[in-house]
Formats: C-alpha cells, sequence, structure tokens
C-alpha cells in the first residue's frame, strides 16, 4: 500500500498535465488570428470577386468595365479596406508564400504567363482535391472566370502561392 501511494502522487501529476495541455482555452490563438475572422475575409474577397464575373478584360482594366487580372485583386481586397500593389509581380512579393500541398480558399495563386517573371493572379476560390482547385481571375480572352488551375495550361505556368496575413494588413 505504501509503494502505491508512492506512485499516485506521480500519476495525478501526469495526469494534470495532460488536462492542461489539451486545454483549448490555453491554446487558443489571439482574435486578430483568429481562423473566424479570416474566413470572414476570406468569404468577402471571394464574394467581392464573383461580383465581377463577366466582367471583360482590359489591360490596366480597375472598374466593372474592364478588368486585368492584378486589378481583380485590387478591388476584391479593397473592399476589405486593404489597398495591394497594383501589378501581379509586387502583388506577388507583398504576402508569405506556401507550398502548393497546403493550398485553400482565399490564398492568392501566381503565374508566369509572358517572358520569365509572374505576369498573371488570381484567387483561389474552392480546393475540392489535389486534381481541382478552382481560382478566379481576369482571363485576357475570357474576361473575369473561374478556371481549375490544375489543368495543363495553368500547371504548366504555375509560379507561386501566397497567404494573406489579415491580422497584419488590418493594422495598416
Amino acid at each position: 500500500m505504501l509503494q502505491f501511494k508512492k506512485y499516485t502522487t506521480y500519476i495525478f501529476v501526469i495526469f494534470c498535465m495532460i488536462c492542461v495541455s489539451s486545454c483549448k482555452i490555453l491554446r487558443s490563438k489571439s482574435p486578430e488570428n483568429s481562423p473566424a475572422k479570416e474566413n470572414i475575409y476570406t468569404m468577402k474577397i471571394i464574394s467581392t470577386a464573383r461580383n465581377y464575373k463577366g466582367v471583360p478584360y482590359k489591360s490596366g482594366g480597375n472598374d466593372e468595365k474592364g478588368l486585368d487580372c492584378s486589378g481583380l485583386l485590387c478591388l476584391s481586397f479593397k473592399e476589405i479596406g486593404i489597398k495591394l500593389p497594383r501589378v501581379s509581380w509586387q502583388q506577388a512579393e507583398y504576402f508569405p508564400a506556401i507550398n502548393l500541398p497546403n493550398i485553400q480558399k482565399g490564398d492568392l495563386v501566381f503565374f508566369v504567363t509572358v517572358g520569365k517573371n509572374i505576369s498573371h493572379a488570381g484567387i483561389v476560390t474552392e480546393v475540392k482535391s489535389e486534381d481541382e482547385i478552382s481560382f478566379i481571375h481576369a482571363s485576357s480572352s475570357k474576361g473575369v472566370i473561374e478556371d481549375n488551375m490544375m489543368t495543363n495550361y495553368w500547371k504548366s505556368r504555375f509560379a507561386k502561392v501566397c497567404r494573406p496575413k489579415y491580422a497584419d494588413l488590418a493594422k495598416q
């Protein structure tokens, strides 16, 4: 019996450590970095971009009369009070890059369609599988549309995926 009492203290301490380490309150993030807040921003950005579906392509376009890819991103982010650089290669440097397997809704995707530098951008609208990732962009031939970025055309031109950090941007 004396030996059992010796170990009950250790067992009790281990049990308490497990309970404390699994407590959600202690592990929760600050409200400004919470996934719920990011989802609100993501939904607003995607919704705004989708409102421009069918708008014709216009190089340098920045309104409902005509848009280019970076203009679409600028307008979508403007809706939540964030000012992005106006050209796609600068937008690609604005947010931290992530690995493609971690892609999710609201991420920004960048492509090399002309020359050797980033020249096209879009917003991920849905991730169904590793072979079906939808993004919205301003196509030079079809205007603002949603496409699967995992087609041979887009995969061969893929350059980078970036994730907006809304908590940092809201402080601007």
